[in-house]
């Protein structure tokens, strides 16, 4: 269950926010919304791939 809802969710990410490796984004220079963006990305990432 936890585990398709963190597919789910990643789904959604892909499609609704911003993919910041595309745009070349240098994350030492990203301001904290970007960073936050990333790392909500990440930690979605992770568990849908547990």
């Amino acid at each position: 269950m936890k585990k398709k809802f963190f597919k789910l969710l990643a789904k959604l990410n892909k499609i609704l926010l911003p993919s910041f490796t595309k745009q070349g984004l240098d994350l030492s220079k990203a301001s904290k919304i970007q960073m936050a963006i990333f790392g909500w990305k990440l930690y979605v990432t992770k568990n849908a791939l547990d």
